[in-house]
């Protein structure tokens, strides 16, 4: 849990989503995969959109990843969000409230504006106005969060995913199926990688 304090967005407009159709988007449930389906390597990220570490490896690391591996065709990449607290459960449904198109360009606004928004006095309005500033009416925004179902149908996923690959912490990531956990820098997740292929 996160102790509140007022904080301002700053930056956060610059990240707006310029997605057609997503304001007309259902709300996704399930994997959502980017990169190639037939890479050699397939990475799942296991994530909460408050982790510190999993902030650090999204800024630091995974801009490299995907320009040399996704973009590429090399890795097949997957985010799980595993659910800490009830702010990361919101950012996520914030997140998937775009569709499948949106999803990705969210979780990058979430996770770089992380330190601002988990800080915020209100952190619930601050994921609101993220959706909004990303294009999400309150309409979606009000019916993606109000949703118990949904928001039931998320945790159960995550808790059946996050057990079948004994998920302790975050970040974790399943490379192929094998386990390594950590905000590792470039070099080093690109040398697990690099093993795989």
């Amino acid at each position: 849990m996160f102790i509140t304090r007022r904080t301002a967005l700053a930056g956060a407009a610059a990240l707006v989503l310029a997605t057609p159709g997503f304001a007309n988007a259902e709300p996704v449930t399930g994997d959502v995969v980017i990169g190639a389906e037939d890479a050699p390597v397939t990475v799942i990220e296991y994530a909460s959109f408050t982790c510190p570490h999993c902030a650090r490896f999204h800024i630091d690391t995974w801009p490299e990843v995907k320009a040399n591996y996704v973009d590429t065709g090399k890795v097949r990449f997957i985010l799980r969000e595993v659910y800490f607290d009830q702010y990361g459960l919101w950012a996520s449904m914030t997140a998937r409230c775009g569709g499948e198109a949106g999803f990705y360009p969210m979780v990058d606004i979430f996770l770089k504006q992380q330190s601002q928004w988990t800080k915020a006095e209100n952190i619930g309005g601050a994921i609101l106005q993220i959706g909004r500033r990303a294009g999400l009416s309150e309409a979606q925004l009000q019916a993606c969060l109000s949703d118990q179902d949904y928001a039931k149908t998320l945790v159960e996923a995550y808790k059946t995913n996050a057990t079948a690959d004994e998920i302790q912490s975050t970040p974790t990531f399943m490379i192929n199926g094998e386990q390594h956990s950590g905000a590792m820098g470039y070099e080093d997740f690109a040398e697990l990688i690099d093993a795989a292929l």
